[in-house]
């Protein structure tokens, strides 16, 4: 673990480095990264006259939502910022038996900060992108940057049409409402500069750059310690929409969508065939641009999109990089049917005294490479 440095930075508002007292007493971080959450995990391990216990709780330097903590791992001089978020939970859990009892921080990326407190206010003349730069516009000062991408099908109400209104809801349930309609997604990502985070509204694109290959059952070359995949024959399905003809408004028009992403195109030479049908009447009796934007947001769903799911974990060591969600990655080893690229979904962190290790997930649509070759 010599080329591998952790970075630890706890406070309110701009976080410090961790104390000594706080470095000595931890013993593990877990961190994870899914599709539209990030999560984080500090265990320590306490005794009755430790500091933390005597002096850092009761003064509040873990307390939940004014906590901030910032979390990076310096590997070969390139610094990964795993975590910038808040605290949520603590857990105290004492022990009888010398050295067992332990105290557990839990905590969120920051757009739990997004998830306080729920308003009602409307958007007269306002379309999804000014609405959702609009709501992200203050927390710029925790360091979020906005990166929103237009909506596809834009759609502007005049107000005597009527307009938006977020009803009782957070900042964060109502852009995911909207992202949901729309076939977007909304997430915020730590990174890549320390006290700097992304707030992503757009739709579910992965980077095109494939990560060093994940390998196994290939002797020396081997740098995962397990992987496994599942092909789910009733993932796909063909949704049939509904839709009245333009002139009469009356005569109703089926119209069968396959899953078809163009954002995340199959990485196999052999899709699975959809297994299912499903009939979508509600849009029929929405205006044409509504019904559109619906039928997109079905196009744009990556779950129905992937029928080939893979789960593992790898030694960080071993593998030589840190595995990053929402990239690509090859496979080698597996066999023909499922070597090749795949979307890496998401990703857990686990660091322990001398242990870096990672359980990811990933997906894909159809058998065998669509490429000759993957980065090793």
């Amino acid at each position: 673990m010599a080329n591998l440095t952790l970075s630890l930075l706890i406070g309110p508002a701009v976080p410090i480095p961790a104390p000594q007292d706080v470095i000595d007493a931890l013993t593990g971080i877990t961190v994870n990264h899914d599709a539209t959450r990030s999560g984080f995990q500090l265990t320590f391990a306490v005794s009755k006259d430790s500091p933390l216990l005597t002096t850092m709780l009761p003064v509040g330097y873990f307390d939940p939502i004014s906590t901030r903590v910032v979390i990076i791992a310096t590997i070969g001089g390139f610094p990964h910022v795993l975590m910038d978020g808040l605290v949520t939970q603590q857990q105290l859990q004492p022990s009888s038996d010398p050295g067992e009892s332990t105290l557990t921080i839990t905590g969120e990326d920051l757009s739990v900060a997004m998830d306080i407190v729920s308003l009602t206010r409307p958007f007269p003349a306002m379309n999804e992108l000014a609405i959702v730069n609009l709501i992200l516009a203050p927390y710029l000062a925790l360091g979020i940057v906005p990166m929103v991408i237009p909506p596809i099908v834009p759609i502007v109400q005049t107000p005597v049409q009527g307009w938006d209104t977020q009803t009782n809801q957070t900042d964060r349930a109502y852009i995911g409402q909207i992202a949901a309609r729309c076939g977007y997604v909304f997430f915020v990502r730590p990174g890549p500069l320390p006290l700097q985070s992304v707030a992503y509204f757009g739709p579910d694109v992965d980077l095109p750059i494939p990560q060093p290959a994940l390998s196994i059952n290939m002797d020396a070359h081997t740098n995962v310690e397990s992987l496994s995949f599942t092909l789910n024959g009733l993932a796909k399905k063909i949704r049939v929409f509904t839709i009245f003809d333009p002139f009469t408004r009356k005569i109703p028009i089926p119209v069968p969508l396959p899953n078809v992403n163009a954002f995340k195109p199959p990485l196999g030479l052999r899709p699975t065939p959809p297994a299912r049908i499903e009939f979508d009447t509600a849009s029929a009796k929405l205006s044409p641009d509504k019904a559109a934007r619906n039928i997109l947001g079905f196009l744009l769903n990556k779950d129905n999109a992937a029928a080939i799911s893979g789960s593992g974990s790898l030694d960080v060591m071993r593998y030589g990089h840190v595995l990053e969600p929402r990239m690509l990655v090859g496979v080698r080893g597996a066999g023909l049917a499922y070597d090749g690229l795949y979307y890496v979904d998401s990703v857990t962190h686990t660091l322990k005294k001398g242990s870096y290790k990672q359980d990811f997930t990933l997906s894909r649509d159809g058998l065998i490479s669509n490429t000759p070759l993957v980065p090793a």
